[in-house]
């Protein structure tokens, strides 16, 4: 590396992409490509990023495969910031092979983490905390211990483990002090912004309450039967019973929960479940079946009971019933969660997070761009989604998590 090259990676390093543009700006070497490439990514010029980090890779070849690996490795984080999750994990896991293997441990470090942030935005919580208890930070560079530290404070928050969110999010500002790395300081900000801002609502009979995160965590930590509204699904201290994908069921449960302890009547229930405002025989058998199901379903927390009007919620053991309630209501409120954080998303990346189909996604979209509450840019393959950052609570808990079944 001459010392050009040298003096723009350290410019990186304490995150001036000016400084190090100006050393390299107008080389066409593969180590000046790939230092145009990553300034370019500081910058926010992703799709100029991208393009100079494949020249930079195509140059080195096979024949510098460390170099390679590098570059291979800066891609992935690029794509990640377009939100571009597809086909990154094969080629992002032979690179930190390679960096491993030439005891680049720093490089390496980097990939994983990228991982772990895509593990993360995807949702698979478990998978990304098995990759976090592998990272082994000791040694490396402070911005490194900050980005460990801080996807270590968002798999916490979005686990609901706020103490050891604030622990974490404490660890990575110490990091990010000594490095002096503005743009991280404010990632780290902004992470500690989340956990005092409005993450749900608690809904009872005499009104709502705004609950920060912690507030949440308190509550589910009780003997209370929550019905969750955020996650969709029924939860008893340790026992949680999904009914994401059983939308009926979860319909009937919150109506059930919001009328606690009365009960609502059949016509009612009719009326919100099945969206029908005559309804006849066919419905009234329905609605039994679909009760039946839920009696089942929801047998180990509480029973449901037939009244002379409907039927009634009643939690074992005599313990209360609580709804725990989105801060945003409506199907697109994990679309909305995910493009809160002013990134552009394609349609693609949208429908891999959601775990829904490419097709339901742009329903849901062109929904909310009839609202005017998202917009697009682009066009057929390079349209990209974005919407205003949602002031005055926080989507952690509206955002994609894979929770156990029981």
């Amino acid at each position: 590396m001459d010392s050009l090259v040298a003096a723009a990676a350290r410019a990186l390093a304490a995150g001036d992409p000016l400084g190090a543009l100006k050393r390299v700006a107008l080389r066409e070497d593969p180590p000046a490509l790939a230092m145009r490439g990553i300034a370019m990514a500081q910058l926010g010029e992703l799709v100029r990023a991208r393009e100079l980090l494949r020249r930079a890779a195509r140059g080195f070849g096979e024949h510098e495969a460390l170099s390679r690996a590098r570059c291979i490795v800066a891609q992935a984080e690029v794509a990640l910031a377009m939100r571009d999750l597809g086909g990154v994990p094969r080629a992002l896991a032979a690179a930190e092979a390679t960096l491993e293997a030439r005891a680049d441990r720093a490089n390496a470090l980097q990939a994983r983490l990228v991982g772990v942030r895509r593990l993360l935005l995807l949702g698979r919580l478990a998978e990304a905390a098995t990759a976090l208890d592998r990272l082994d930070a000791h040694g490396l560079s402070p911005a490194l211990v900050a980005t460990a530290r801080l996807a270590a404070t968002e798999l916490a928050l979005r686990s609901l483990r706020v103490a050891d969110a604030r622990a974490a999010l404490a660890q990575a500002h110490a990091a990010a002090t000594v490095a002096g790395i503005p743009a991280l300081l404010a990632e780290i900000a902004e992470a500690g912004s989340a956990l005092e801002r409005t993450a749900a609502r608690r809904l009872s009979a005499g009104g709502e309450q705004p609950l920060p995160l912690s507030g949440v965590a308190a509550l589910l930590d009780t003997d209370a039967l929550v019905v969750d509204g955020c996650r969709h699904g029924l939860r008893m201290r340790d026992a949680w019973r999904p009914l994401a994908r059983r939308p009926v069921l979860f319909a009937l449960a919150r109506a059930l929960a919001e009328a606690w302890p009365g009960d609502v009547e059949r016509d009612a229930l009719i009326a919100r479940v099945f969206r029908t405002r005559r309804p006849d025989e066919t419905h009234r058998a329905r609605l039994r079946v679909e009760i039946g199901r839920l009696r089942a379903l929801a047998r180990p927390m509480a029973r449901i009971d037939a009244t002379a009007r409907g039927f009634t919620l009643v939690p074992r053991d005599g313990r209360e019933v609580v709804v725990l309630a989105p801060p945003i209501e409506g199907e697109q409120g994990a679309l909305l969660a995910l493009l809160s954080d002013g990134a552009a998303w394609s349609t693609s990346a949208l429908a891999l997070a959601t775990g829904a189909s490419q097709r339901t996604v742009q329903r849901a979209l062109a929904a909310l761009e009839a609202d005017g509450r998202v917009r697009s840019v682009g066009r057929a393959r390079a349209q990209r989604w974005l919407a205003p950052p949602l002031a005055g609570f926080t989507t952690i808990l509206l955002l994609p998590a894979s929770l156990p079944a029981a």
